[in-house]
């Protein structure tokens, strides 16, 4: 299926590692440009020599999204460079272990901020653009914003926000025909996802015990799983859909695990 995606524009927050560099290469695959914003030099580096080979755009903003500045100079970067933009995937975040009862409210607040404050920051400066282009909003949320997780309340907060701002943008936006959209992960092997696994004295053990709860295969999902719905959320195929929350996760959230073990 042809997306369209020819010469687009699109913003990927994190998007040099993990599922963000999966979004990015499908993006490209798809022929339109990803704008990576992303401080990870080695990993953008071989990205964008690979695009390179391919003759196909792509850029780095090399940024962590710490202040609304930053998301400021992004867009600034990607009008640029590109003179539009067609869309904004908002990837990047962590689960840094901030819980109620071992965590602290100082804490709390800076984790909440640390993973939603950029979603809204990049949407706010990109919208002038976006309008032009009637443009899509993908938004990267986790399970655990509907199933909980323990011992991470800064990061699940953050993630059910991101679920609320995707329908909340949805209706605020529908004047100007933009779409926003959520997809949600569950278990998904990234570098973060592999340091927490090797935290584990036997990680191969703990892998198998995840696995074997995932009702579909009985096995993760791959991060090029993920970008594949994420870039038909971007396209204009998916031009009817707006407001939703996309599960790509193997029936993992709704499924009764029970079934992975029948």
């Amino acid at each position: 299926m042809d997306l369209n995606l020819k010469d687009k524009v699109f913003l990927v927050s994190g998007g040099a590692k993990g599922i963000g560099a999966a979004i990015s290469s499908t993006i490209a695959e798809e022929g339109g440009i990803p704008i990576m914003i992303d401080p990870s030099l080695i990993e953008a580096a071989n990205l964008l020599e690979a695009f390179e080979k391919k003759k196909v755009k792509a850029y780095q903003y090399p940024q962590r999204l710490t202040e609304p500045e930053h998301a400021k100079a992004a867009v600034a970067f990607a009008v640029e460079k590109c003179g539009r933009i067609d869309g904004i995937v908002n990837n990047a975040g962590a689960n840094d272990g901030i819980g109620l009862e071992k965590g602290n409210p100082l804490d709390f607040r800076k984790s909440v901020l640390g993973n939603l404050g950029h979603y809204y920051d990049l949407v706010h400066y990109a919208l002038p653009h976006l309008k032009k282009s009637k443009g899509s909003i993908v938004n990267i949320s986790s399970k655990t914003a509907v199933t909980g997780q323990g011992n991470t309340s800064g990061y699940t907060a953050a993630k059910g926000a991101q679920l609320s701002l995707t329908r909340e943008w949805a209706v605020e936006l529908l004047p100007y025909g933009i779409r926003v959209n959520a997809v949600i992960p569950a278990e998904v092997m990234t570098p973060l996802y592999r340091k927490w696994l090797d935290s584990f004295e036997d990680p191969q053990a703990q892998l198998q015990k995840i696995t074997s709860r995932i009702p579909l295969e009985n096995r993760m999902t791959s991060a090029e799983e993920i970008a594949h719905m994420v870039v038909f959320l971007l396209s204009e195929k998916s031009s009817h859909s707006t407001g939703q929350w996309i599960f790509v996760d193997g029936g993992y959230t709704h499924l009764d695990r029970a079934i992975g073990n029948s």
